[in-house]
């Protein structure tokens, strides 16, 4: 390990701001936040304070801001803190600035351009080591040092070990596995559910019925998980079940939140077209991925379901029927 390493967070929002403070509280690593609000970085750079997304947290006063481009240059390992839609664009937008050698970490959930993972798109532009952080990470809860637990996927080992001694002695606890592309899927499909396990909520707070579709939902989204070839071990790091539960289960989470208001009764035609959370744009593209692949709808009922509730002229009560009153998918004969 080296005895000092450089570390840039592009993004100072609610994820990139949490995960520098962390950082900035060990004397061998330089925090950087990269942000294109300069008001973001002058709160944190003057009142170590990030007043827009964390007004009444006092930052360690060692995490610096910047918005300059050029701290990419010798950055040792770089965090890509920013919504999935822009992770690619940027990248591309900053080749010029970036040591070959860096460690990209991609910590956004979604997919990148052309239905593929972010983490693929990434490869195919850069030549740097490109690696996934996902896992249960409220940033709230981070950023106050709670215990968080996370998933490293790298294909490289030694991408795992650079990562591992950066969050050694930190609050961020780390598993790892070489299935890039399962923990990609698994971020993206956790989203797509936790709003299923919203509307059913929103009907019925019931313990029995949410764990039913809570294992109903999980078991499909191993069905699709292999089909998009990730490997089913995947599902229990902690970027599998632990994600899914803490964004299928809790009022925290957005994409749960979106589905208690569809459950509620609040998602009008007009709101529709207005909605960009992750999960909702997720469930059209793993949709037409799967259709494509000629997969029958008949594997991914819960999925099938939810878009046409995203389709308009839904009647929301027969929601929770339909999904439960059909067969499992079957136990996939090709896991890995």
């Amino acid at each position: 390990m080296r005895d000092s390493i450089n570390i840039c967070i592009a993004g100072a929002g609610t994820i990139g701001t949490a995960l520098g403070h962390v950082l900035a509280e060990k004397n061998n690593l330089n925090v950087t936040l990269l942000s294109v609000e300069s008001d973001v970085v002058d709160d944190i750079n003057i009142k170590h304070i990030n007043t827009s997304y964390f007004p009444q947290i006092r930052l360690n006063p060692r995490l610096k801001a910047t918005g300059s481009n050029t701290v990419l240059e010798t950055a040792h390992v770089i965090f890509l803190a920013i919504p999935s839609v822009a992770v690619v664009p940027y990248l591309n937008s900053m080749l010029d600035s970036i040591c070959r050698e860096a460690v990209i970490v991609n910590l956004a959930k979604g997919f990148g351009t052309d239905s593929e993972t972010i983490v693929d798109d990434l490869k195919r532009i850069v030549p740097n080591p490109v690696c996934t952080l996902k896992g249960p990470t409220f940033a709230r809860e981070l950023i106050n040092h709670m215990p968080t637990a996370m998933t490293v996927g790298a294909e490289d080992e030694s991408v795992f070990r650079l990562l591992k001694d950066v969050f050694d002695s930190t609050t961020i606890h780390t598993d790892y596995t070489t299935d890039v592309k399962g923990v990609e899927i698994m971020s993206i499909l956790k989203n797509i559910y936790a709003i299923i396990i919203g509307i059913v909520d929103a009907h019925f707070d019931s313990p029995n019925l949410r764990f039913m579709v809570f294992t109903r939902a999980f078991n499909e989204m191993r069905h699709i998980l292999l089909k998009f070839g990730g490997k089913q071990e995947t599902m229990f790091r902690y970027c599998g079940i632990g994600d899914f539960g803490l964004t299928a289960l809790n009022d925290l989470s957005r994409n749960r939140t979106l589905g208690l208001l569809i459950g509620k009764g609040f998602f009008s035609d007009d709101i529709s077209g207005k909605v960009v959370l992750e999960g909702r744009i997720a469930a059209g593209v793993i949709s037409e991925r799967l259709f494509t692949m000629q997969v029958p709808e008949s594997e991914y009922f819960m999925l099938a379901e939810l878009n046409r509730v995203f389709d308009g002229g839904y009647n929301i009560k027969k929601f929770i029927g339909s999904i439960i009153n059909n067969d499992l998918p079957p136990v996939p004969t090709n896991g890995h």
